[in-house]
C-alpha cells in the first residue's frame, strides 16, 4: 500500500505537465461528457411526455444542485486535503479525511431526504413548481430523495480517487451509472408506462450503481480505504472540509438559488419560457462538461505539486489547461451558436415558443462560453491549493454576484428579452471579477518559488 503511494507521489511530481494532465483530464471529460449526455437524455425522454412534464426536471434540477452542492462541499473539502497532504506524503493524515468526508456525506445526504420528503409539496413550490407542473415535480423529486444520501456520497468518492490521482476508478463509476441511466429512461418512462417517475427511478437506481463502484474502486490501485474506524469527526477536519469545499456549496447552493429565481421569473411567460430556459441549461452543461473534466485532470496535478511546492508545475498546468480550454470553447461556441434552433428542436420540436425563446437563449449562451476558460480553471486552482476565499468570491460570481442582479434588473427593464441575456452579462461579469484573482495568486507561486530557490 505505501509502496503503492510512494510510486504515485514519484508519478504526479515528475511526469511531464501537459502530458499528465492529458492522462489525468482523458477519463474525467469521458466521464463529464457521459453524465451531461446522460442529462440530455433524461430531458429528451421526458419531453416526449409533454411541456409541463419538460419544465418539472428543470424545476427539481434546483433540488439536484443542493444534493450536489452538499457532495461537493464533503468531496472537494476532503479531496483538495487529501491530495496535498498525499503531496507532502503525509498517509495517515489522508485516510482519515477520506473516511470523515464520506460518512459525513452519507449522514448528510440522509437528513436531507427525510426533511424533503416531510415537505415535499412545500419544497417543490419553493423550487418554482406552476400548478400545472407541481404534479410532475413531486413525483420526479420524491424518487431523487430516496435516492440523496447514496447520491451525496458518491460525489464524494468520485472526488477522492480524482484528487489522488485515480481518474480511471472515478470514470468507471460515474460513467457506468449514467449509461445504466439512459438505458432505463425509456424502459420505464415508456415499456413501464411510469411517466416522469419512471425517469427519476431510472435515476436513483443508476445512481446506485455508480455507488457501488465507486467504493469498489476505493480499494484498489493503491486508493485510500475507506474505513469506520478512520471517521474523526473533529473540529479540524471539518474546519478542512469547510474551507477546501465551501468554494463548491457557493457554486453549487447559488446555482440552486438562480435556478429558482430563474424559473419563478421565466414562470411569468408560461411552462414554455421555463421549458426553454431548462434545455438551454442541459445544452450549455454538456458543453461545459468537458472544460470541468479537462479541470479535474488539473486538480490532482495542482494539489500534489503545491502540497510538494512545485510552483512551477503548478502554474505550467494552470496556463496549459487555459489555453486548451479557450481553441476549445471557441470552437463549441461558433457550432452552438450556428445550429442553435436545430439542437432545441431535438428536445421539443412541435413546441414553436419553446424553440424561439430556447434558440435565443442558447446563442447568447454561446457569446459568453469562451469566457468561461479562465473562471472555470482559475476557481479550480484556487480552491486545490486552499484560497479558499478567493474561491468562493469566484464560485459566487456567475450565478450569485452577476447572474441575479441582471435577472431581475434585465427582466424587470426589458421583460422576456432581459430574461435572455442575463446570463451573457453575468458570465461578463464574473470574467472580470476572476481575473486579477487568478494573477495575484500565479504571482504569488512565482515569489514562493523564488524565496525556496533563494533558501536552499
Amino acid at each position: 500500500m505505501e509502496e503503492q503511494q510512494n510510486e504515485k507521489f514519484q508519478h504526479m511530481t515528475q511526469t511531464p505537465v501537459p502530458r499528465l494532465v492529458c492522462e489525468l483530464s482523458g477519463p474525467t471529460i469521458i466521464s463529464m461528457l457521459i453524465t451531461s449526455f446522460y442529462n440530455m437524455a433524461d430531458t429528451f425522454f421526458v419531453g416526449k411526455i409533454n411541456t409541463s412534464a419538460t419544465a418539472a426536471v428543470g424545476v427539481v434540477f434546483s433540488l439536484m444542485a443542493i444534493i450536489q452542492a452538499l457532495g461537493f462541499t464533503f468531496g472537494h473539502g476532503s479531496g483538495n486535503y487529501i491530495s496535498r497532504k498525499l503531496g507532502s506524503q503525509e498517509f495517515e493524515d489522508a485516510e482519515k479525511m477520506a473516511a470523515t468526508g464520506f460518512f459525513s456525506a452519507l449522514i448528510a445526504g440522509g437528513v436531507l431526504a427525510v426533511v424533503g420528503l416531510l415537505f415535499l409539496e412545500p419544497l417543490t413550490r419553493l423550487l418554482g413548481a406552476t400548478e400545472t407542473i407541481l404534479p410532475y415535480a413531486k413525483q420526479y423529486a420524491g424518487f431523487i430523495l430516496l435516492g440523496a444520501p447514496y447520491m451525496t456520497a458518491s460525489l464524494v468518492l468520485n472526488n477522492q480517487l480524482r484528487f489522488q490521482g485515480s481518474a480511471f476508478y472515478a470514470m468507471v463509476g460515474i460513467a457506468s451509472g449514467a449509461v445504466l441511466n439512459i438505458a432505463l429512461d425509456p424502459l420505464f418512462i415508456f415499456v413501464l408506462d411510469m411517466g416522469i417517475g419512471g425517469a427519476a427511478l431510472a435515476t436513483i437506481l443508476s445512481q446506485f450503481v455508480s455507488f457501488c463502484l465507486l467504493w469498489m474502486g476505493c480499494k484498489r490501485g493503491g486508493n485510500l480505504r475507506i474505513k469506520l474506524g478512520n471517521f474523526t469527526p473533529t473540529a479540524a477536519y471539518f474546519t478542512q472540509i469547510l474551507k477546501g469545499g465551501f468554494p463548491s456549496f457557493c457554486r453549487q447552493s447559488i446555482a440552486s438559488v438562480a435556478t429558482i429565481c430563474l424559473n419563478f421569473i421565466a414562470g411569468g411567460y408560461g411552462d414554455a419560457a421555463i421549458a426553454a430556459f431548462s434545455i438551454v441549461n442541459r445544452v450549455a452543461q454538456f458543453a461545459s462538461s468537458a472544460l470541468i473534466g479537462f479541470g479535474q485532470g488539473f486538480q490532482p496535478v495542482c494539489g500534489f505539486n503545491y502540497g510538494a511546492k512545485l510552483y512551477s508545475r503548478v502554474r505550467e498546468a494552470f496556463w496549459f489547461c487555459v489555453k486548451v480550454a479557450l481553441v476549445f470553447l471557441i470552437a463549441v461556441s461558433v457550432l452552438g451558436y450556428a445550429f442553435a434552433p436545430q439542437v432545441v428542436a431535438v428536445f421539443r420540436k412541435g413546441d414553436a415558443a419553446v424553440l424561439e425563446i430556447g434558440t435565443v437563449v442558447l446563442r447568447y449562451q454561446c457569446l459568453g462560453l469562451p469566457l468561461w476558460s479562465w473562471v472555470v480553471l482559475c476557481n479550480m486552482m484556487l480552491q486545490t491549493i486552499g484560497k479558499s476565499f478567493s474561491a468562493s468570491i469566484v464560485a459566487l460570481a456567475r450565478q450569485g454576484l452577476c447572474f441575479l442582479p441582471a435577472l431581475f434588473l434585465l427582466s424587470a427593464a426589458f421583460g422576456l428579452p432581459g430574461l435572455e441575456i442575463s446570463q451573457l452579462c453575468a458570465d461578463i461579469g464574473s470574467f472580470i471579477i476572476a481575473v486579477p484573482l487568478g494573477i495575484s495568486t500565479l504571482r504569488q507561486m512565482k515569489l514562493l518559488k523564488q524565496m525556496d530557490a533563494a533558501q536552499t
